[in-house]
């Protein structure tokens, strides 16, 4: 019974050491990690520790600062380049972010997990090591090594190797003092000394600072104004959409939001996803300008947007201020469906179609069309939509434009786009074949004036739009405003009835008045 239960207990033993190696060294592994990503629109290193705080470290301007993770991990972040003119737009940009920080905090947990996943799989390798070698070795190896080991020559061996090992590490040599250590943190009431009211959100952070430091208080000083404000309209805001009286889909029927035009005005995302969660949304349809550079600094953007609209099917074709691949490369990786020409399942089951816009454009008025023009790309664009398989039910573009031709052949159901900042129909198009489709625009959803929308409040009206479907089919559009005073204004729920002609029935334009096949019921809000 004692010889059988050797080999379990070896077992067992070579089991225990794989185990207790592969933490420790998972640990170290984790401990040393770093990863590099775009966080608060700078290129960003990112390193886990076991402090229990979350720790910026801006530069030589601007203080440090920290907060309480709420759990033993940590995390150690270090900005780097980035794109801004004044130091005082970044720092108004940073507490923008701060205001709406739930795509960045998810970036960082990414990149956090990440490390995690990857040092767990090195450590549990590391670990195999030992076991493999005691293995190899096999028994009468070990015996001679072990007897090899209490000669004089072996422990010679041994001492000669931790003594090298120990020389090599150092451990007497501390690093040298830093500016850092000779700076102390205090909390941010503490800091600003009462200069202006730190909402309760932030008084826990810490910023790391010694007395001299004026310029740098008068910048952050600005910045918690300005979270203030943002922060307060916004929330307000949000709270007020969980009130509006929208139409809620029945249930063969799936809600649609759109949004285009946010232009990095991440304060609109959770706004939109309150009034989707209110009319009853699925799905959120992107008519592209999420930024307005398509630089990689907007990243923040891209993340605030994916974290507002958690558990949707999300749909995007990006606009002309997305230009350079980034974006769509970016929202691709986050999980987004980037319409690219295919045919792909739109809501509630129908066909839908999206594509890029071909232009890019800068902050100015200027316009670069690259590749094919505009115009070329919508001939394109509509070619392939009429000779599809089946009936296209939906078009998301950036801006309808694009895909009027198709329209005026009776080819598709509805064409939704952004890129002018206002709204626009929906107009019915009665098709050369005979079939009724329709163009509607949607206004800016991040308030944009010009290609420009992040502040802490909107620079004009904001919107989104809610589309119906049933069966696949687009069956009402309803528009809803939030005004730059803060109210919002509640669009007509108004009906359309898109669809190929009665082949029983005379084709043309002619038999119905205009604007026939509109239904019109009236909306209203509460604030």
């Amino acid at each position: 019974m004692k010889r059988a239960a050797v080999p379990v207990l070896h077992g067992l033993g070579l089991a225990v050491v794989w185990a207790a190696v592969a933490v420790m060294a998972g640990i170290g592994f984790f401990l040393n990690s770093e990863r590099e990503a775009v966080v608060a629109g700078h290129d960003t290193v990112i390193r886990p520790t076991l402090g229990g705080y979350v720790e910026v470290h801006s530069g030589p301007v601007l203080p440090d600062l920290r907060v309480d993770s709420g759990r033993r991990i940590g995390v150690d972040v270090t900005l780097g380049k980035t794109n801004s003119d004044t130091l005082s737009e970044l720092v108004d940009r940073y507490a923008l972010i701060a205001s709406q920080p739930e795509g960045s905090i998810a970036r960082v947990e990414a990149a956090v997990g990440d490390m995690a996943t990857d040092a767990a799989v090195r450590g549990m390798v590391v670990g195999l090591v030992p076991v493999a070698f005691w293995l190899l070795l096999g028994r009468t190896r070990r015996r001679e090594l072990w007897r090899a080991a209490r000669t004089p020559s072996g422990v010679a061996v041994i001492a000669v190797a931790v003594v090298t090992g120990v020389l090599a590490w150092e451990p007497w040599e501390g690093d040298e003092e830093a500016i850092r250590d000779e700076q102390s943190w205090v909390t941010l009431p503490e800091y600003l000394a009462g200069a202006v009211a730190v909402p309760e959100a932030v008084a826990g952070v810490e910023v790391r600072t010694d007395t001299g430091a004026i310029d740098s208080r008068r910048l952050i000083e600005s910045a918690v104004s300005t979270y203030d404000r943002s922060k307060e309209f916004y929330d307000e805001a949000a709270a007020a959409a969980e009130d509006l009286v929208l139409r809620e889909p029945e249930e063969d029927e799936t809600v649609a939001l759109v949004v285009s035009d946010r232009h990095d005005n991440i304060g609109m995302d959770r706004v939109a996803r309150a009034i989707g969660d209110r009319a009853g949304a699925t799905v959120v349809m992107d008519a592209g300008d999420d930024t307005s550079t398509g630089e990689a600094w907007e990243a923040f953007s891209l993340d605030s947007v994916t974290a507002a609209f958690d558990g949707y099917d999300k749909l995007v074709a990006t606009g002309n201020h997305d230009g350079g691949g980034f974006v769509a490369d970016y929202l691709g990786e986050l999980g987004w469906t980037v319409l690219d020409g295919d045919v792909e399942e739109g809501p509630g089951g129908g066909t839908l179609v999206g594509a890029p816009d071909p232009r890019s454009s800068g902050l100015g008025n200027w316009r670069d069309e690259t590749g094919l023009s505009f115009a070329e790309v919508g001939e394109l664009l509509s070619e392939e939509l009429c000779t599809a398989d089946e009936r296209i039910n939906t078009v998301l573009v950036h801006d309808a434009n694009l895909a009027t031709d198709a329209l005026a052949r009776g080819c598709v159901d509805l064409v939704v786009g952004g890129h002018v900042h206002v709204k626009i129909g929906p107009d019915r198009i009665d098709g050369e074949n005979g079939a009724v489709g329709y163009k509607y625009t949607t206004g800016t959803t991040g308030g944009a004036a010009y290609a420009i929308a992040i502040g802490s409040k909107p620079r004009r009206d904001a919107m989104v739009s809610l589309i119906t479907y049933r069966d696949g089919a687009p069956v009402a559009i309803q528009a809803v405003t939030l005004q730059t005073n803060g109210t919002f204004e509640v669009g007509d729920y108004v009906e359309i009835a898109p669809g190929e002609p009665d082949p029983e029935s005379d084709s043309g334009t002619d038999s119905e008045p205009e604007g026939a096949g509109l239904v019109t019921r009236p909306g209203s809000a509460r604030r």
